[in-house]
């Protein structure tokens, strides 16, 4: 299915921005904007812009293509001039980061008139959102493989300096046609816009990105950090296991954390990786992409490296080589790593089940 599939009618709600914006005025008429683009419907509309289907006119075969508005009209030549600067920077950012498979392709940037255009690949497919609704629920082991999907594609957006600030399932597109997982709509742009746009204003206020619900804490208090995406892609998992937006959760009355175990049947050790993915403090939660993978990974090493563990003290008598302690083999360290990770998640284990009984 064609995510952008829409009626050929244009609605009340977008006819407004087809008056208002230099690019609406080319909707559906032959004449090209910038003398390129044949801009054929508008794709959706947020708080921080507009997103429209085109065509370009330009390059061979007319390939699709999505252009999208961002932030209004800047009104103050100064504010203008620092609004450009972050645009042209941030642009070159997501230019750097389209270079990965799973991010639509940066095609070009401009600024007409005090308005700021992306242009980008078409992707054609539907968000995970549009997925559950159709399909149902997703089981765990469809969960776990589009965490190792999405995580992979996190980090590398993470090793590039940047944090998503709006990962959710209408930002996730499965791509038809080779049915690869791709994040979009990177809210890191949209920030730093709004951010110069205000900074000359009054006000000189820091704007909000990223949804209610999916967004943690820390983000709310305009200090997102890696982590931030991490919590929104464990609300993500939540989502596709139940088919249930974060807002339909009770709240621990105590943490405020999202109450999600009882209506969330799933292994122990799968429970325990997204608890620690939601949790509220920055000190439980984990830090990277990294950090869930290598959790997520273990469950599978454990039942097999067993052989490798051993309960059995030295005994005060043993003799123990000099060159063992200079040298611990990878089969030793690795058992000593899976030791360590046992035990965590034993003393996990039981403050979980004491969390449990206090809120029953």
């Amino acid at each position: 299915m064609n995510r952008f599939s829409s009626a050929s009618k244009t609605s009340s709600f977008h006819a407004d921005i087809l008056k208002e914006t230099q690019i609406g005025q080319f909707c559906g008429c032959s004449k090209l904007f910038r003398d390129r683009y044949e801009i054929l419907r508008i794709l959706g509309r947020g708080g921080f812009g507009v997103t429209f289907l085109a065509k370009d006119a330009v390059l061979p075969g007319n390939p699709l293509c999505v252009i999208k508005l961002l932030c209004p009209k800047v009104k103050s030549r100064q504010s203008r001039e620092r609004t450009c600067m972050h645009f042209k920077k941030e642009a070159k950012t997501l230019a750097q980061l389209g270079s990965h498979s799973q991010i639509p392709m940066l095609l070009d940037y401009f600024e007409v008139n005090g308005e700021f255009y992306l242009v980008q690949e078409y992707i054609q497919g539907a968000n995970l959102a549009w997925e559950v609704k159709r399909k149902g629920p997703k089981s765990e082991a469809e969960v776990k493989q589009f965490l190792r999907e999405l995580l992979s594609v996190l980090h590398y957006v993470h090793k590039h300096h940047v944090i998503h600030r709006d990962i959710k399932p209408h930002n996730l597109l499965r791509c038809e046609d080779d049915q690869r997982l791709v994040l979009i709509d990177f809210g890191a742009v949209k920030e730093e816009l709004l951010d110069a746009a205000g900074a000359m204003t009054q006000t000189n206020h820091t704007h909000f990105v990223g949804t209610m619900g999916f967004a943690p804490p820390e983000q709310f208090s305009l200090r997102p950090v890696y982590a931030s995406d991490i919590y929104a892609v464990g609300v993500t998992c939540l989502y596709l296991l139940t088919g249930k937006s974060p807002l339909e959760f009770d709240q621990d009355p105590i943490s405020g954390e999202i109450s999600w175990h009882k209506q969330v049947k799933v292994s122990e050790h799968f429970a325990l990786v997204l608890n620690k993915m939601l949790k509220f403090s920055l000190d439980e939660r984990f830090k990277s992409a990294d950090e869930v993978m290598w959790t997520l990974g273990m469950e599978s090493y454990v039942p097999t490296l067993t052989s490798c563990l051993t309960n059995q003290k030295l005994g005060s008598g043993t003799k123990v080589n000099k060159l063992t302690d200079a040298y611990i083999p990878p089969v030793a360290r690795t058992a000593s790593a899976i030791r360590e990770w046992q035990a965590k998640l034993k003393a996990r284990k039981s403050i979980e089940q004491k969390n449990i009984y206090i809120s029953n």
